[in-house]
């Protein structure tokens, strides 16, 4: 016992020792962050391109350049010379109006230590243009790296900026990076660069400030896996740091709570939905993994979020809009007393509602809006996609090749993130039930499946909404999202007119 906690202390000694020392990128692991200074030389404009990789960009070039992920220093300079000549067309310099071609005159590369043994990477480039005597104005454009989160900035002569080129970021403006491409400047005739406009620094509003503990994960990983009790530690650790990775912003902790009121799930089935998260999510880290490493030519790995996102809403908008117009059925007056012929003719009349599609008869009384199974889908689906800091250790596995132990790590994560939410969840569905078991909260309990459906599919039309703006299709969120929910309103109540219609004329 004595030997097992000296190793769990000794792997948190590891991890808060190496959280100060190696360190994951500060603006995300994801991250592609470039900055242009642009400097006058006599007759001569010169732009200085610095592109700044973080774990996940750095590790998928690697992996292009090199079958094993280590490429010599040789392959890479060769990579950021011909990288260099491939975007150049894509810095856009123009004098009065007239485009100036750009030529890269050095270029160089070099990498960093980064969370879980894997490097960043920052390369350099210079780049000169003509530059006729007088005065002139000058325009510039970066369009190079579009649509990947990260740093952006253009400066001019002299002006200072806070990341020494994207060597350090201050924690100040993790939050909300620069994310300026475009300059305009003046020329005097002496050669005095002076800005003249410069449009307002935009927010990625995506982009969260990552926390200390997040890559810890992947600094253990780098440990090895020699010592049993350290692996025990690190698995102990693993479920720790899953556990308050949930606690964190995100991972539908609303939408677990009222699917397990819905389902008016009990403790064993609580259970069962944490096993359904923790598949979910491992799942998640693996495909998104897979994808990085064959297909990161035609895809960005994090613009795959935003169909996540859409993908999972839209399945949790149906599932929600299915509970609310079950709702609809029980309480509008289609409850109704009818002669039924059968094969011992008799009268009764009896209540029930009719779910979509099927003929099944679900008691009035049952009060459950949601099957298990369906509260099952919904809160794993809200939680599929994957934490970067997972997908680290996955990557980190990989290179290290420690995949089996990467992979162990990574459902103890997971494991640890289902746990904590389950045990919300279970939180809630035993307030729940007190509240319905008290007579003062009679109204209460009679209107809580209704809301609780209501929630579900209004998280699933934030859901489509969110994912619909962060993939460029619809900007206001808000705006959508209410027009989804109409459309789930409008489905409920419509079905329900047509069944009536459809019951008057038998």
């Amino acid at each position: 016992m004595r030997r097992l906690l000296r190793a769990l202390g000794g792997v948190a000694a590891l991890v808060f020792a190496s959280a100060g020392a190696a360190a994951a990128h500060p603006l995300g692991n994801f991250t592609v962050n470039h900055l242009s200074r642009i400097t006058i030389a006599r007759d001569a404009v010169t732009v200085r391109y610095v592109l700044d990789l973080a774990e996940i960009p750095a590790f998928a070039l690697d992996r292009s350049l090199d079958e094993r992920g280590a490429p010599p220093h040789a392959v890479r300079d060769a990579w950021a010379r011909k990288h260099a000549a491939e975007i150049a067309p894509l810095l856009e310099l123009t004098i009065d109006e007239r485009r100036v071609a750009l030529l890269p005159a050095a270029a160089t590369i070099e990498a960093r230590p980064g969370a879980g043994g894997l490097p960043t990477l920052r390369a350099t480039v210079t780049y000169s243009g003509a530059l006729p005597p007088g005065a002139h104005a000058l325009a510039f454009a970066d369009r190079t790296e579009p649509g990947r989160l990260g740093w952006k900035d253009v400066v001019i002569g002299t002006e200072r900026e806070a990341t020494d080129e994207l060597r350090i970021y201050p924690s100040a403006l993790l939050g909300s990076p620069r994310s300026i491409t475009t300059l305009a400047a003046a020329i005097d005739a002496h050669g005095i660069l002076i800005r003249t406009g410069t449009p307002a620094g935009e927010t990625n509003a995506s982009m969260q400030t990552p926390l200390g503990r997040s890559n810890a994960l992947s600094d253990v990983l780098q440990r090895g896996a020699t010592d049993p009790l350290v692996v025990l530690g690190a698995l102990l650790l693993a479920i720790a740091l899953g556990a308050l990775h949930a606690l964190e912003p995100g991972h539908g902790k609303t939408l677990l709570a009222v699917s397990l009121v819905g389902a008016r799930a009990t403790p064993r089935q609580a259970i069962v939905l944490a096993a359904a998260l923790t598949v979910a999510h491992t799942a998640g880290v693996l495909v998104l993994g897979l994808l990085i490493l064959s297909a990161t030519q035609w895809i960005v790995p994090e613009q795959i979020y935003p169909w996540i996102t859409l993908g999972s809403g839209l399945l949790i908008a149906v599932i929600g809009a299915r509970a609310v117009a079950r709702e609809v059925r029980r309480r509008l007056p289609f409850a109704h007393a009818h002669d039924h012929a059968h094969p011992r003719a008799h009268m009764h009349a009896h209540d029930h509602v009719h779910a979509p599609g099927d003929h099944h008869h679900l008691a009035i009384s049952s009060g459950a809006p949601l099957t298990f199974r369906s509260a099952v889908v919904a809160a794993a689906s809200g939680n599929v996609a994957p934490c970067p800091a997972a997908l680290v250790v996955l990557l980190a596995a990989i290179n290290l090749h420690h995949v089996g132990y990467g992979l162990v790590l990574i459902v103890a994560f997971s494991l640890g993130l289902a746990a904590l939410l389950t045990i919300l969840g279970i939180a809630v569905v035993r307030g729940a039930a007190w509240l319905v078991a008290r007579p003062r909260f009679e109204v209460v309990a009679r209107f809580a499946p209704l809301v609780t459906a209501s929630v579900i599919a209004l998280v699933g039309a934030v859901m489509v909404a969110q994912g619909l703006a962060a993939a460029g299709i619809g900007s206001s969120v808000p705006l959508v999202a209410v027009l989804i929910a109409l459309a789930i309103a409008g489905y409920a109540f419509a079905w329900h007119g047509s069944h009536r219609l459809g019951a008057a004329h038998a």
